[in-house]
């Protein structure tokens, strides 16, 4: 990097702060910080969603995968997820809305302490909180690394720049800023990958290298899968990525509240799918043709893009890039964060504290801004630990960890907002959150902590899930546990049209003793059932 590339970066960090400086002047209560207040377009909530799954592991850890087994990066990971949201568009996306404009939520989860019980609720807060930190330790880790290839700054160091800009502009704007910028960082990455494109088709003899490329590639790069990337990993990864991408892991959920309607939120989602379908052929043909290009020094190969970038672009552009690489993760990051300080203040500090409970306005969002601070300080302190052994590598906490720990807390949180699984209650949703974890220790750890390498990637990432799945049915359908008020509750999401959006308390009957506003109104002894 020479000075004008540095003046990119810095001018790049200089605009999401300052967009998050703007943002404070929308955001007057909880609701604003964590949904828009119900009042984003449905055309930037689609753009946040989608930019808000990616991060620099895509150029890292999935580079390396494109390197070493090309066209099965996009085909086993991208096209299921695209697929997934296309799938959720109508299943879960207008349900997530009317969470918010029905039951005037704030928070994902606050609607659980009425579906099930505040145990439920708490459990799987406080787990999908924890993996959280993890897997956004492993998102910084990722951006610091290539940080570190392109500016010779320490991992450290950079995990500190990027967590420090990414607190400013997500703590003082909360989604709107998240949304915003992300926005912007869409338009950035476009210009940066189409750019990264161009260089990689000029180099290996132009626009016709798109076709006649594949012959000079390693023999099966052009395979849909290889490696460890097997079809059956590909079903596996359909099926948690469906759950994951419509509101598993929470921050995908907030867009679609977001939205001013439950079609809005819809509209959305497809947006998204579109997206993903489309944008990573662009982003992985250069990654593909990688081999060509650079040899990887590491392992893994998941320097090999950033080296690529290096020797194919100018400075400015390079520049141009490197910001790019920055925009993905700090848009998961942030979404990640408002998400976890949504979870923490509407659904943790009140199950936990009376004092919690009794916020105002002003509290709770203070609460929401102290909370984003510290779970990004955490995160943070976990990414320096990304490459010990504890958790191996980047690709290792995102694949095996996120995917096969996901599934145990989106069973309860997303089934149990469809009728078809009314019966399910308490017991189910506990019992398969409990046995899915314990699954997922069984199949990758052995009784003394060390791998199991006997199981195949795509059994430990989906066993888990599978065995959360069945149980949450099979518990549902042998002890039901509906009630007139779950049901009620249940309608109210299903039900077609949408909620004012105008604030708590509206209904009537047992459907408004099912709306949840503000959490810190209901303590548990009057939410258990």
């Amino acid at each position: 990097m020479n000075s004008l590339d540095w003046a990119v970066l810095i001018g790049y960090f200089g605009v999401m702060v300052a967009i998050g400086v703007w943002s404070h002047k929308r955001v007057d209560d909880v609701s604003d910080f964590f949904t828009a207040g119900g009042k984003m377009p449905w055309w930037l909530s689609g753009i946040s969603h989608h930019m808000s799954g990616y991060s620099a592991v895509m150029f890292t850890g999935y580079a390396g995968i494109a390197y070493r087994y090309g066209v099965t990066s996009f085909v086993t990971w991208s096209f299921p997820i695209a697929v997934g949201i296309g799938i959720g568009a109508k299943l879960f996306a207008p349900r997530l809305n009317r969470l918010r404009s029905k039951l005037h939520v704030a928070s994902p989860l606050e609607y659980l302490k009425n579906r099930y019980n505040v145990s439920t609720q708490l459990a799987l807060a406080l787990s999908g909180m924890l993996l959280k930190i993890v897997d956004v330790g492993a998102k910084w880790a990722a951006i610091a690394t290539l940080l570190s290839v392109f500016t010779g700054v320490t991992i450290t160091q950079g995990i500190f720049i990027t967590g420090c800009i990414t607190a400013v502009y997500c703590t003082v704007g909360g989604l709107w800023a998240d949304a915003l910028t992300e926005l912007g960082q869409f338009v950035i990455q476009l210009c940066a990958g189409v750019a990264m494109l161009v260089a990689t088709l000029g180099k290996l003899g132009g626009f016709s290298a798109l076709w006649t490329v594949w012959d000079k590639l390693p023999s099966g790069h052009a395979d849909p899968t290889a490696g460890p990337y097997t079809v059956t990993f590909l079903l596996a990864f359909l099926f948690i990525k469906t759950f994951e991408y419509n509101g598993g892991m929470w921050n995908q959920a907030q867009r679609y509240m977001a939205t001013d309607s439950a079609r809005s939120a819809t509209r959305s989602a497809r947006l998204s799918a579109i997206l993903w379908l489309v944008w990573p052929l662009v982003l992985f043909f250069p990654m593909w043709c990688a081999p060509l290009l650079v040899h990887a020094k590491k392992p893994d190969a998941s320097d090999s893009y950033a080296l690529m970038t290096e020797s194919l672009l100018p400075h400015g552009l390079l520049g141009l890039v490197i910001v790019g690489f920055f925009s993905h993760t700090m848009a998961m990051c942030s979404s990640d964060a408002n998400a976890i300080s949504a979870v923490f203040t509407r659904d943790i500090a009140p199950a936990l504290s009376g004092r919690a409970r009794g916020w105002d306005s002003r509290a709770g969002l203070l609460a929401a801004r102290i909370s984003t601070l510290v779970f990004l300080g955490l995160s943070m302190s976990i990414a320096t630990q990304v490459n010990s052994p504890a958790f191996h590598d980047i690709i290792t906490v995102v694949i095996k960890w996120v995917a096969g720990l996901m599934g145990p807390i989106a069973i309860p949180f997303m089934l149990g907002m469809l009728r078809t699984f009314r019966k399910s209650g308490p017991t189910a949703a506990l019992t398969s959150w409990g046995a899915g974890l314990v699954a997922f220790f069984f199949v990758n750890y052995n009784l003394d902590g060390s791998d199991r390498t006997s199981v195949a990637l795509q059994y430990q990432v989906s066993v888990p899930l599978a065995i959360s799945l069945v149980l949450y049915i099979a518990i549902g359908l042998v002890r039901p546990e509906d009630t007139p008020e779950r049901d009620a509750l249940l309608e109210r999401i299903n039900s077609d049209g949408d909620g004012d959006g105008k604030g708590p308390g509206s209904g009537s009957g047992s459907g408004s003793a099912a709306a949840s506003i503000p959490a810190q109104a209901g303590g548990p002894e009057v939410m258990e059932r």
